[in-house]
């Protein structure tokens, strides 16, 4: 585990690298940093063999044909392309850096097997932020979770970080970098080489 990677992460061709961290907590910022997305992206971002692939891009694609519906009903089919645009990527055989939760366990395994299958291996970034810092970065947003949804990921959140700042293995992860707010903002590049 590296706590300050310094300007760069480097990982083999063909990785799979999911930033993880509490919503709110820079995921998309960094991404939107690192790779000039704007936000209004609405499928996955080519930079060369690599793909970006950010949630909101499949919540975007979606809003265009869902505007109405409830966001309790919207959210499954954004998080259900969204998991799917990165299968798909992963199994093209791009090396693929990608936005998500982090915190469900059998998506972490899934994701580990399609990219061991193409030869890759999956590693996680994982942004550590105190939840008082992410629940500001959601109100700075303009889109705050619900109680009981932050709730539910600060649970999930707090022992996944706790085994990663400890040394503690992260399965199926090959790799963890665990990034406090400083070190993601001195961040230049992900790096497949």
């Amino acid at each position: 585990m590296e706590v300050d990677p310094g300007p760069a992460l480097r990982y083999p061709a063909g990785s799979l690298v999911l930033v993880a961290g509490l919503p709110g907590a820079g995921k998309s910022t960094l991404l939107n940093r690192l790779y000039g997305l704007r936000g209004d992206e609405t499928a996955p971002v080519r930079a060369g063999d690599v793909r970006v692939i950010d949630s909101r891009q499949s919540r975007n694609w979606w809003a265009r044909f869902l505007g109405p519906l409830p966001v309790r009903l919207r959210t499954p089919l954004v998080h259900a392309t969204h998991v799917w645009r990165i299968g798909r990527a992963i199994l093209a055989g791009h090396g693929v850096v990608a936005h998500t939760r982090g915190t469900w366990p059998h998506i972490l395994h899934c994701f580990d097997w399609l990219a061991r299958r193409r030869g890759g291996r999956l590693h996680l970034v994982l942004i550590d932020v105190d939840p008082e810092t992410a629940r500001a970065g959601q109100v700075a947003r303009g889109r705050v979770v619900t109680s009981v949804t932050w709730a539910r990921h600060c649970r999930r959140w707090s022992p996944l970080i706790a085994r990663a700042r400890g040394g503690g293995p992260l399965p199926p992860a090959a790799g963890v970098t665990v990034l406090d707010r400083d070190a993601a903002d001195k961040l230049q590049a992900i790096r497949f080489t």
